[in-house]
């Protein structure tokens, strides 16, 4: 049997006015016992002993016979009209299940930009068990993404928009999974890659409002008034320089038959642009400051993923958003703010915006009595320079029980978490002479003082999660791409589909 997986984030809608409003294609499910002919496929040999077995030419034998022997363990066979990849399990040298998976969504990758290269439409795979099978699927399907929106002229898109997987059986609730997800990393990315021109707060709302429709999730959107009801300081101080009013979205799924009694909630930082305030970045750390809302896209789209895959979690997501600027009526430094809890903030940053606005959203999770809440935000250059784009830094009040389910997740799905200390030590650096505490807490940790800062808005278990490194990439990395990379999906569906109450 085999299944024909068309996942709608493969061929992306390129003449489009709006994010989302291109009717996509469905998934095809077509049962086949082997390979079609005239299509190209990959292959995994698991010893030299099944070449002969593999349908070569005893020419072509010979020369991958050769190519074996030197631990060449990937070859391609141009066919003219289409491809024939080989790879040996050798090949796959991971020292983990986790870590093999990886390198077969990179043997994605690498397939990927020669299929399109070739112009090349379909691919088919087969001699994988099912999750290798379903790695190097995921692999191929995030390595196609594109944002060709402000292309002007001909576009060069990518060709390849079909892949057959070709297995015993028709694979349909893990296609279903692999379709969800792949389309929500595909909506994060086109989000965070959308300048600011076009997604301002209220227009992020509004294409959260756009995902909650199309998925069954149930969406209410805050206006500034009933901010401004509900006393968000921070939210409101961060868009005093602006223009453009604030939002606040919430979203919630929750299904009949939930795992859990009390809902999960997940937060992301929506400041869809910033300058730093008046505490004004230098012009080159300002030029990608369009993807400091990449935390609002991951837990919305992570949201309308677990809804499309029906993953029985009661979730819920909040996201604060505005942009930050150094307008006429901008939050000094040196200002107190009275944040949504009551709690006073002394501002010695304005670039420190994130989390005044992240603090707001974390207390009004309160009222939901959660069982766990997790926020997700480009937060600190100081994580980024601590690990870089090859992980995401975490921390909190979680139980080590959670905290190590999470950190299976983010292995499987290769994005990984490094949990900082989170001693009480560093909360000392937050104090304030004039109100409750500081915005910053100086030169030192910088990651883990704002983690503290927003434990002080916390009384439920709660992680944090710094996405700074690994959310906008300035050079391709495998699947991930550049630009904007969708971090963060994939790890909250894999935590959540396996979270049990």
């Amino acid at each position: 049997m085999a299944a024909f997986f068309v996942p709608k984030g493969l061929q992306r809608a390129l003449l489009r006015k709006n994010l989302f409003s291109q009717k996509i294609k469905d998934m095809e499910f077509q049962s086949i016992k082997k390979a079609q002919a005239g299509i190209s496929k990959i292959s995994l040999l698991n010893s030299q002993a099944e070449i002969k077995t593999s349908g070569l030419s005893k020419e072509e034998q010979s020369w991958l016979k050769k190519r074996h022997s030197q631990k060449d363990y990937f070859s391609s066979f141009n066919r003219l009209t289409s491809f024939e990849f080989i790879q040996f399990s050798e090949g796959i040298s991971g020292k983990t299940e986790a870590e093999k998976l990886e390198q077969y969504r990179g043997l994605g990758n690498k397939i990927c930009a020669i299929l399109n290269s070739y112009k090349l439409e379909s691919i088919q795979l087969e001699g994988f068990d099912k999750q290798a099978m379903l790695a190097v699927a995921e692999g191929l399907c995030l390595s196609n993404y594109q944002f060709l929106k402000y292309r002007s002229g001909e576009k060069e898109s990518n060709s390849l928009s079909k892949i057959i997987l070709v297995h015993e059986s028709p694979l349909k609730e893990e296609l279903n999974q692999l379709e969800a997800i792949c389309e929500a990393v595909f909506m994060a990315r086109d989000l965070v890659n959308e300048p600011q021109s076009y997604l301002d707060a209220p227009k992020l709302a509004g294409e959260i409002r756009k995902m909650g429709k199309k998925a069954g999730i149930k969406v209410e959107v805050l206006s500034k008034s009933q901010i401004e009801t509900l006393k968000m300081g921070g939210l409101l101080a961060v868009n005093q320089g602006s223009q453009t009013p604030p939002s606040f979205s919430i979203m919630e799924y929750k299904p009949a038959k939930a795992r859990n009694k009390k809902p999960i909630i997940l937060v992301g930082k929506g400041v869809v642009y910033d300058t730093g305030g008046l505490s004004l970045k230098p012009t080159s750390s300002m030029d990608t400051m369009k993807c400091d809302m990449a935390g609002a896209a991951a837990v919305s789209c992570a949201l309308y993923a677990i809804a499309k895959a029906a993953i029985p979690v009661h979730v819920i997501a909040l996201v604060p958003a505005t942009d930050n600027r150094p307008g006429e009526n901008a939050y000094t430094p040196g200002d107190v703010v009275t944040m949504y809890d009551g709690q006073t903030v002394e501002v010695l940053n304005t670039d420190a915006e994130g989390r005044m606005l992240l603090a707001d959203a974390l207390a009004y999770a309160k009222k939901y009595k959660p069982e766990l809440v997790m926020d997700f935000a480009t937060l600190t250059g100081a994580a980024a320079a601590a690990i870089g784009q090859y992980g995401i830094v975490c921390m909190g009040t979680a139980e080590e029980k959670v905290k190590s389910s999470m950190k299976q997740a983010g292995e499987q799905v290769h994005e990984r978490l490094v949990e900082f200390p989170f001693w009480d030590d560093y909360s000392k650096l937050l104090k304030s002479d004039i109100a409750d505490m500081k915005n910053i807490g100086g030169p030192v940790a910088g990651a883990i003082t704002a983690g503290k800062f927003l434990e002080k808005f916390t009384d439920y278990p709660w992680m944090h999660f710094d996405i700074a490194g690994p959310a906008y990439l300035s050079s391709p990395d495998s699947y991930r791409g550049k630009n904007g990379t969708g971090t963060a999906v994939r790890f909250i569906v894999e935590f959540l589909k396996n979270y049990q109450a």
